[in-house]
């Protein structure tokens, strides 16, 4: 079992920076790839970025590649989206997730938090 808990979420202008985490508790943190995934409105859910349990290897979608930073440190067992350069198609609510195995695996895990809101204002 994993729990997660995101925060950090909020309203910014275009152009503007947030950074989102992650809180995770229950399995071991440093055992398990994290990820990121948001669902805008109206949209599917949609993957953004990964980070494999050593924090080594990453892998981002191409549409936040050079503007978003996914980051995580196993010594507080929390996980990091920094996001810069934000634009209004970023608006989505935002969720960490928990994968099954040290490395992404092109599917999502069982584990996911609530999520938190980002709204990008044009």
């Amino acid at each position: 079992q994993v729990q997660l808990v995101e925060s950090g979420g909020g309203l910014v202008q275009a152009g503007g920076s947030l950074r989102l985490s992650c809180a995770a508790s229950g399995r071991t943190f440093n055992s398990y790839a994290m990820g990121w995934y948001r669902q805008g409105p109206g949209k599917e859910r949609e993957f953004v970025a990964t980070i494999s349990w050593s924090g080594s290897s990453t892998m981002y979608t191409d549409s936040v590649k050079g503007r978003f930073t996914i980051s995580r440190d196993n010594a507080k067992n929390t996980l990091y989206l920094q996001m810069n350069s934000l634009k209004p198609e970023d608006t989505a609510i935002y969720y960490c997730n928990a994968m099954a195995g040290r490395y992404y695996s092109g599917k999502p895990g069982n584990y996911w938090g609530q999520g938190t809101q980002v709204t990008v204002s044009s």
